[in-house]
């Protein structure tokens, strides 16, 4: 079985930025992970990515608030949506 792209998606954020979302699920779990999915959302605003969740292999998974990084408790593709957009309201009410 191959990785079978599950979404992709580019959504505007006004005035200046969008959210890019990317999930995958695999046939095994990458490095550092332990669960089927392979993802990557993020918030780019200004030309600048401010948020962002991942799992690339061998770090397993994590968020970048800004310039901090840390460790990301992975539990299912619909709690890993509403946790990042939670981030995105915070982030939001933290900078506009």
């Amino acid at each position: 079985m191959k990785a079978t792209l599950l979404f992709k998606d580019h959504i505007p954020q006004p005035p200046h930025g969008f959210v890019e979302l990317v999930l995958w699920l695999l046939p095994k779990p990458i490095a550092g992970s332990h669960h089927l999915y392979k993802y990557r959302l993020a918030l780019v605003m200004n030309g600048i990515c401010v948020l962002r969740y991942d799992n690339e292999a061998g770090k397993g998974d994590h968020k970048h608030y800004g310039l901090v990084e840390t460790q990301y408790k992975f539990e299912s593709p619909e709690q890993l949506l509403a946790d990042f957009w939670l981030d995105v309201a915070q982030w939001r009410d933290e900078n506009e």
